[in-house]
């Protein structure tokens, strides 16, 4: 303990000071903004209090206010391996100050210095500021406007905000250091400011944007000037109550002696059970407000940090003796300290109490019989005088028993142990390959159609009209059958008695979006219709966990939706297209309605000529580019068929069916989605047209922004082909045609040339001929760059040698190739072409075969022809009949 002097106030009392003080300063008190970056994938959490200004301070948004302060929750995951000593946390406050382009450095320091030396009562003498050498305003404002002695104020090289890449607003900062008496200091005579000792204690930065830094380092004056200014609560509080750590605050204290007193001990006889208490109170705070954000425990991302900091302090509580279920008390701790500032946390009481028990009854479950394999595992590894956890087992441990990997890494610190990281990495890879490529669902499909049966309440459809809707989870299913509830991770069946998704039905695929309730988010990836009022929802639980009976809110991905609506609604103008063009006795034949493309089958016992797509093609952009409105009619199956409406053959009906109209252009009997105009369905375009079976002919095709790609993407193609051959994309075809005419004239040429150096090669070869019993064998390895090229060769030497044999090796495009030729008068002495390959073959590890009189081997090996070929006259020599 230290003593400044300073009555005591509580760290809630110093919160709301800080924000009456700023207020009377004409500034907006705006509320913090969420642990959950608003806008910026990028960031996992939120950091500091400048995220939420830092649209004011570039200009892309306009500030409710040009003056404004804030208490924001921050959360960095970087520093939880680190918590459990007496200055570190993930969770914290930041008490801050803003001017967008308002006041700059003198008010700022003014009221900096007014806050703590009246408002908090801290010593002025007590006060260090710190500013960087070049700043001569801050300096000056310092020592001739606030009255600090110069040996107060120091310079130091850090004080400058820099940009966050090589190009951006940046400014030189100030801060103020508050010095808490010698017998914290290291003793050093060069002690002060800046010092690693917690003798002088950074309290308060103000930051001033001035500067944009240019590519080339060199710095230009805003037109603009901003003020950032950051301060943590904890620490402040730790100054106000003369405290030597920020532990030792109420902020922290409430929730320590609580567990302290639940567990039996007492913080501050034994430093082991002081770090596990410390841990325990910060990770609850932490995980009591990303909760309350709306942050639920996963596997990824921040729901991973949710779940590791919530296991830690789990593991924690095990450590001093709560065996017992104790995180829901630290929590109702910080709800009733907090939730007037923050009324999320009151709001969301139920919820995050919900989750912070199933997490710990969860993993509670597996702790134990983890740690003891742990370290079971440590104590084997050591006898073995190994000093690496393989990273089969570290996954084991997270697969089985739930351990997050850096909990792992920690306990493994603990036993001076290290871990095969990528090895467990490969592991988690191998899961996650298997999840992808198994479908956990359809393999088991037949076994699932009486468990279907079964289910009750069925399923009402609402996706017509909305694109989100609240319903009950009827049932919860795995790949084995049905669940209580469903883990983060965990691939599961969902059915809701209300749901917008719909199910892949009449050729249209199934909708994806996400199922959320309280505790837990579902990512749904497939939507079935197993029975006519049954929907199937199937995906991952991706947060969380999902219990069956629970209310759940469904959403889905409006976006793919809208493509799928778009395609579908085409299908029926490409129907009507199609009869135009070729006739009324083409019918649909089958069809996928998808987000990214389209395809529809139909009748045609005739091949469709491009002409006749290209008018199918602009029937159908006519009638997008008209903007006809779609309709949908319920009515009795019958009224409907006799309004014209077409039914498809094969199809079964009810006595009531839906018609969907465009106008006098369609009307067909369907239960997909569709677009309210066809407007909306975008450019057409036919990819492809061909048969798919007897008298059944497939167009696939794409609508709106994926019509647009490719066209853009053929338009981009023509323009630079235009480029390189130096003429208009209109003038492409003639020139094509000439570069095809001009090709084939030089391949023609090439053949002949080709034919020439046979020839020549053949009269060389020739002289090589050996002869054995009357028979003249041709036996080399020649150049070829095709098979062709080879038997052109071979053709010429038998045409030039009567009564031989032509054996002719080459190696084309990396593999061996042996050609064999007889001409007929030899083949009657019993010397046959088929023979001498299958003898040579082996030699190159091939196979071959053929007629007597011409064979051909390919093979493995090319090393192996020298031996092949200067085998064959043996090889002959014991075919011929005596």
């Amino acid at each position: 303990m230290y003593d400044l002097g300073i009555p005591f106030m509580s760290g809630v009392e110093v919160r709301r000071k800080f924000i009456e003080f700023f207020e009377s300063k004409g500034h907006l008190h705006v509320p913090s903004s969420s642990l959950v970056p608003h806008n910026d994938p990028t960031v996992l959490l939120t950091t500091a209090g400048m995220q939420q200004m830092t649209p004011y301070f570039l200009g892309l948004e306009t500030p409710p206010s040009i003056r404004m302060c804030s208490v924001q929750k921050c959360f960095r995951a970087v520093d939880i391996e680190e918590v459990g000593d007496e200055s570190h946390s993930t969770f914290f406050f930041m008490l801050g100050n803003f001017s967008v382009g308002d006041y700059f450095k003198k008010q700022s320091l003014a009221w900096s210095w007014e806050f703590l030396t009246e408002w908090m009562q801290i010593p002025g003498d007590k006060l260090y500021p710190t500013v960087h050498p070049t700043d001569e305003e801050a300096y000056e404002i310092w020592r001739d406007v606030i009255g600090v002695p110069e040996e107060r104020i120091t310079k130091l090289e850090d004080n400058w905000w820099g940009p966050v890449g090589a190009t951006g607003p940046n400014g030189p900062d100030s801060e103020i250091y508050v010095d808490r008496g010698e017998a914290l200091g290291c003793g050093r005579p060069e002690c002060a400011p800046g010092c690693d000792c917690p003798r002088y204690l950074e309290t308060w930065n103000n930051v001033f944007m001035e500067f944009f830094q240019n590519p080339d380092g060199s710095r230009t004056p805003l037109p603009r000037k901003n003020v950032d200014t950051g301060m943590g609560l904890e620490r402040l509080v730790l100054l106000v109550q003369g405290v030597r750590g920020m532990y030792d605050t109420d902020l922290y204290q409430t929730i320590i002696q609580r567990a302290a007193a639940l567990a039996g001990v007492t913080y501050g006889d034994d430093p082991g059970v002081d770090r596990s208490l410390r841990i325990i109170a910060d990770h609850s705070r932490g995980s009591t407000f990303l909760i309350g954000d709306g942050v639920l425990p996963g596997n990824e991302g921040r729901s991973y940090v949710l779940r590791r900091i919530l296991r830690r302090a789990i593991r924690q509580g095990r450590l001093i003796g709560l065996d017992r279920p104790f995180l829901g008390q630290m929590a109702e701790i910080v709800i009733d300290q907090f939730g007037a500032g923050y009324p999320e946390l009151t709001e969301r009481r139920g919820q995050i109490l919900k989750v912070i028990a199933y997490e710990e009854e969860s993993f509670g479950r597996t702790l134990t019989s983890g740690m003891n394999r742990l370290q079971a595992l440590t104590a084997e590894l050591k006898e073995q005088g190994e000093h690496t956890i393989p990273g089969e087992e570290v996954f084991r441990l997270y697969d089985t028993y739930g351990f997050p990997f850096d909990l792992t890494v920690e306990l493994a610190r603990e036993e001076e142990m290290e871990v095969d990281a990528a090895g467990f990495e490969a592991a988690m890879q191998a899961q996650r390959a298997a999840s992808r490529s198994a479908d956990h669902f359809k393999d088991a499909a037949r076994n699932r159609a009486e468990l279907y049966a079964g289910i009750q309440p069925r399923t009402t459809f609402l996706g017509y009209e909305q694109e989100r809707a609240e319903g009950t989870i009827v049932a919860l299913l795995g790949p084995d059958g049905p669940l209580e509830q469903g883990e983060a991770g965990q691939n599961v069946e969902v059915v809701l008695d209300r749901t917008p998704f719909y199910g892949e039905s009449g050729g249209q695929v199934g909708d994806s979006g996400w199922i959320r309730t309280d505790t837990g988010v579902i990512r749904i990836d497939d939507t079935r219709k197993p029975a006519p009022d049954l929907f199937v929802h199937q995906g991952t639980v991706a947060e969380g966990f999902i219990r069956a009976g629970e209310t759940a809110m469904a959403e889905i991905d409006a976006q793919r939706r809208q493509e799928i609506r778009g395609n579908h609604t085409a299908t029926h103008l490409l129907h009507k297209a199609l009869r135009t063009v070729l006739g009324p006795e083409t019918h649909q034949a089958g069809s996928l309605v998808a987000p990214d493309r389209l395809r529809f089958d139909f009748t045609s016992l005739d091949p469709v000529t491009p002409d006749q797509v290209e008018t199918i093609t602009g029937l159908v952009n006519h009638e997008i580019t008209a903007d006809i409105p779609v309709t949908t009619e319920i009515k009795p199956y019958k009224e409907a068929v006799a309004e014209g409406a077409m039914a498809l053959f094969g199809e079964k009906y009810g006595d009531t069916v839906r018609m969907v109209s465009i106008a006098d252009v369609s009307k067909e009997l369907c239960g997909g989605t569709h677009v309210t105009h066809t407007g909306q369905i975008g450019p057409f375009v036919v990819t492809s047209e061909g048969s798919v079976a007897a008298g059944v002919r497939r167009i696939e095709a794409l609508t709106g922004a994926a019509a647009v790609e490719r066209i853009l993407g053929q338009q981009r193609l023509l323009e630079e082909l235009g480029r390189d051959l130096k003429v208009t994309w209109t003038e492409l075809p003639d020139v094509v045609q000439a570069l095809q005419e001009r090709t084939r004239s030089q391949e023609r040429e090439i053949e002949k040339l080709r034919g020439q150096l046979a020839a020549a090669r053949s009269g060389d070869l020739l002289q090589q001929a050996v002869e054995i019993a009357g028979i003249r064998v041709v036996a080399a390895q020649v150049e070829a760059a095709t098979k062709t090229v080879l038997r052109q060769t071979g053709d010429r030497l038998r045409d030039s040698l009567p009564g031989g044999v032509v054996v002719l090796g080459a190696v084309i495009e990396d593999r061996p190739s042996l050609l064999a030729m007889v001409t007929p008068d030899v083949v009657t002495r019993g010397v046959r072409a088929g023979d001498i390959i299958r003898a040579a073959a082996p030699y190159i590890d091939g196979r071959g075969g053929g007629r007597p009189e011409l064979a051909e081997a390919g093979g493995k090996n090319p090393d192996g022809l020298t031996e092949a070929l200067g085998a064959v006259p043996e090889i002959v020599a014991s075919q011929i009949a005596v």
